[in-house]
């Protein structure tokens, strides 16, 4: 988000804001996974909430995050995109510069590995 404020003249000569800045985001994360070093990680608990258990849903995150990096980056993307920034398919298709058809089938293909993930077996449903 500060890349997008240094430069926010383009941000605000974009056509679809939102779709440039979920774009540096991309960017900056793929950036991010090239280095060995990833920085500093995000803390899930606060230092208010300190006495709260800290390993309540380690698993599930775990075995989330494996599955996930099971996926090939273009799947990857698409799942994030759609079910963490909750962004439409036509604003996906504007953010990764694909048609909306590629997107359905990034979508389709990633669900159905994940679906069939052992990671995931744990977290479903018994039924």
């Amino acid at each position: 988000m500060e890349r997008c404020l240094v430069k926010w003249n383009r941000v605000r000569a974009a056509d679809d804001r939102d779709a440039y800045v979920h774009r540096v985001l991309i960017n900056c994360f793929h950036s991010s996974r090239r280095r060995r070093w990833h920085g500093e990680r995000p803390s899930a608990v606060l230092p208010e909430y300190a006495d709260v258990d800290p390993t309540a849903g380690i698993d599930e995150t775990d075995a989330v995050m494996r599955a996930l990096d099971g996926l090939p980056d273009d799947q990857r993307t698409a799942v994030v995109l759609r079910y963490y920034a909750h962004l439409t398919e036509l604003q996906m298709a504007t953010v990764l510069g694909v048609a909306a058809g590629t997107v359905k089938s990034r979508l389709s293909r990633a669900v159905k590995a994940l679906a069939q993930d052992p990671h995931l077996a744990e977290l479903r449903d018994p039924r």
